[in-house]
């Protein structure tokens, strides 16, 4: 199964956060998970780690290398994606959520998140 984290969904994992669902640990750690992670998150931690909303031991470095760490793969944004987003409904404002739905549309994934307004577009997701 290919899986895409949304970005709150990465973070949990690294950090064996509670809030992660059973569900979502369950795929992620199957031995037949593909998991992928967006370009579009480490931005968006990026971004929230420089206007301290965010902090990760060892930062940004440590952040990513803990992906990499995990085996996620990490997916870069192409033209497609771009698209694709333009043409979707404007059920989520949030940029990086919107290029999320786009991604996983595109390449036939799965989103693993809680957030309830991508589970309102067509996409798969689990929670």
């Amino acid at each position: 199964m290919n899986y895409l984290l949304d970005t709150h969904t990465v973070i949990w994992f690294l950090n064996d956060d509670p809030h992660l669902s059973k569900a979502a640990e369950e795929a992620i750690t199957s031995p037949t998970a593909h998991n992928h992670v967006s370009i579009a998150s480490l931005w968006e931690v990026g971004i929230k780690m420089s206007i301290h909303k965010f902090d990760f031991e060892g930062g940004f470095s440590a952040f990513c290398d803990l992906i990499r760490q995990n085996g996620f793969k990490i997916i870069h944004l192409e033209q497609k994606y771009i698209q694709n987003m333009l043409s979707l409904p404007l059920i989520h404002r949030d940029p990086f959520d919107r290029i999320i739905v786009s991604t996983a549309l595109c390449e036939d994934m799965t989103i693993l998140t809680a957030d309830e307004n991508i589970s309102k577009y067509k996409v798969t997701s689990v929670w």
